[in-house]
């Protein structure tokens, strides 16, 4: 059985990997590119969030990819940010390998439900307090340098009253499929294949460059519940939801053989 990892390059090497090591066919086939931000009042904002973070009581991560690219353009001699947030094992194991000792990572248990927003507020929400620094969120922009993402968390924190800052660290794009990746993509919408998908965005970007007219006999792995709506939206004849664990994946993957 063949699997399709559609995250970004790096993260998509990555699962690829793993998912090898458990027997399956993994192919990378990236939906969402990930670049530096290009303009100077992005790249401007970025060093100035470095300049100050030590007046944050903490750094929200929206993802492993906002951890690399922020800790990216940390200037020599920087102070780490007081405490870090990550809404899951990915981005706290990103924090960790970027220098942030273990007791600064707040995160949910590895035992959550879903690693989201609300599990992350569910572990970051006895710490909060309206009083004092606020909390700096960083995450990534689109293709016209807009902030993208979900607000949830941000919605939480400003109805306690917390003081916010937002910095967009790198920006996700809508990948270039060459002709090889169009025929993969193009094959794997009918051919038995199952697609793993950890961003709704991912799938959007799919349906754009126009490979296949129906998808009804596509076989997919979510790994949230909101993603799942959107490959079933995109028509995806079979969806599963998974954490998105190795083994919680390998173990969606195998229920649709």
């Amino acid at each position: 059985m063949r699997v399709i990892v559609t995250r970004p390059a790096a993260d998509a090497a990555r699962w690829c990997e793993a998912l090898a090591a458990r027997g399956l066919d993994a192919v990378a086939l990236p939906l969402i590119e990930i670049a530096p931000v290009s303009t100077d009042r992005a790249r401007a904002a970025l060093a100035g969030a470095w300049q100050r973070i030590g007046q944050f009581r903490a750094a929200m991560f929206v993802s492993s990819n906002a951890v690399t690219a922020f800790f990216a353009e940390k200037p020599p001699g920087a102070d780490l940010p007081a405490c870090c947030w990550a809404p899951g094992p990915g981005t706290a194991r990103a924090l960790a390998e970027a220098g942030v000792p273990a007791e600064r990572i707040v995160s949910p248990s590895g035992d959550a439900a879903q690693f989201d927003s609300e599990a992350l507020w569910a572990a970051v929400q006895p710490q909060v307090a309206t009083d004092g620094p606020g909390i700096l969120l960083v995450r990534g922009a689109d293709g016209n340098g807009q902030g993208a993402g979900r607000e949830w968390l941000a919605r939480q924190l400003a109805a306690q009253g917390v003081p916010l800052a937002w910095v967009e660290a790198y920006e996700r794009r809508a990948p270039r499929f060459d002709a090889a990746q169009r025929a993969l993509a193009g094959a794997a919408a009918t051919d038995g294949a199952v697609w793993l998908f950890s961003s709704s965005e991912a799938i959007q970007h799919l349906l754009q460059a126009g490979v296949a007219a129906d998808w009804s006999r596509a076989r997919a792995v979510a790994t949230h519940p909101r993603i799942a709506e959107a490959a079933h939206a995109a028509g995806f004849g079979v969806v599963s939801m998974s954490r998105p664990t190795v083994d919680d994946v390998v173990r969606s993957i195998e229920s649709q053989r």
